[in-house]
């Protein structure tokens, strides 16, 4: 039986189309895909993810634990400030991409991929060493994403923060028409945006206050289009066991320079000795680069579309796509499998929203 959030008969209510996506009934769209994820690049848009994971890593010993599960850095964080990284195996594949938000040296809270919690729990818990308790809180929170240019002021004058002060990968603790939630300020749209964390029943009620005010609400279609525009990642297509944050040129969030991490020693081999890398695509001819299409060089396949669609931003066929060296580089002339036939493509950026069709790629 799939599960559903908090805010499940709203979907409804707002005619939503819903669909199973992690194990739960979500929203794909409300209105088109085009429309939601037009208002996000343009206006603001307000997402349920109450489906993500949330644990707290807490103790004595949690700072050594967590950067010794995370790529990143969580020692030189501050108090307030948020990490992108990933948790790999000895072998460098990713178990997950999360996000890790520092409350003090003995306090972490972990977000993570709706479709991982299990796996991650028991993943964790495997590693853990020291004075330290991990406990899973997912049922405890709701998540809305309020994504796009007017989200800060749409979000601000109803917070009894300023939101303003309120950096990029920092989060606070507030009350939003008169309910306590958490607030931080990353985004998976490439555009302004915050998550907001409380209980599932006041996130309920912030919904409707946004949906009262004229926020879009947007469903999971419209936030894989806005996504992989920006080069973000989805685990299982742009990551995975079998795909690196070193392949999928993730490097940033990855510090060489701590003394240890799980897959620390495979992934600096991987990176002296890379063998692919996650590229962007502009098919040259009418056509839709969807997710596990083929590329070929000549009569050689070499790689595969990770995520692909028009894109709405562009109206123009573009992809991320994982493809061997030496044919990554930039302005290379590729085809993609469609059915039965080959489509002419060409490397572009990875990010697409960039992409500049009369600038020349070679």
């Amino acid at each position: 039986m799939m599960k559903i959030t908090a805010l499940h008969k709203d979907h409804v209510r707002l005619g939503a189309k819903m669909v199973e996506f992690a194990g739960y009934e979500m929203p794909i769209l409300y209105t088109s895909i085009k429309e939601e994820h037009e208002a996000v690049r343009t206006n603001v848009g307000v997402f349920d993810v109450s489906h993500m994971g949330e644990f707290y890593v807490f103790g004595k010993d949690a700072t050594e634990f967590v950067d010794t599960l995370f790529t990143n850095n969580v020692s030189k964080l501050s108090r307030g400030d948020i990490a992108y990284g990933f948790m790999c195996d000895e072998e460098g594949g990713t178990i997950d991409d999360l996000l890790v938000y520092k409350y003090n040296d003995s306090f972490y809270l972990l977000v993570i991929n709706a479709a991982n919690q299990a796996k991650d729990f028991e993943w964790i818990n495997k590693q853990k060493k020291g004075r330290v308790t991990v406990v899973g809180k997912s049922k405890e929170y709701g998540q809305l994403a309020l994504q796009g240019p007017k989200a800060l002021d749409t979000l601000d004058r109803m917070c009894d923060n300023d939101l303003k002060r309120v950096k990029p990968f920092t989060f606070v603790e507030c009350q939003i028409d008169g309910y306590e939630f958490l607030v931080s300020r990353t985004g998976y749209t490439g555009e302004d945006g915050f998550e907001i964390y409380g209980e599932p029943e006041d996130i309920k009620h912030l919904f409707n206050a946004f949906i009262d005010q004229g926020v879009v609400p947007c469903g999971l279609g419209a936030r894989d289009t806005l996504r992989y525009e920006a080069a973000l990642p989805l685990y299982g297509h742009e990551l995975s066991k079998d795909i690196t944050p070193v392949d999928a040129g993730m490097t940033f969030a990855i510090d060489f320079n701590k003394k240890h991490f799980l897959g620390k020693e495979a992934l600096l081999e991987n990176k002296a000795n890379k063998q692919r890398r996650l590229v962007g695509l502009v098919l040259l001819e009418k056509g839709v680069p969807r997710e596990g299409y083929p590329v070929y060089k000549g009569d050689k396949e070499v790689g595969h579309i990770t995520t692909g669609y028009i894109s709405p931003t562009k109206n123009v066929p573009l992809a991320m796509a994982l493809i061997d060296k030496p044919h990554d580089k930039r302005g290379t002339h590729l085809e993609v499998g469609i059915r039965k036939k080959r489509i002419p493509a060409k490397v572009i950026k990875r990010k697409l929203l960039n992409y500049n069709p009369n600038q020349n790629e070679e």
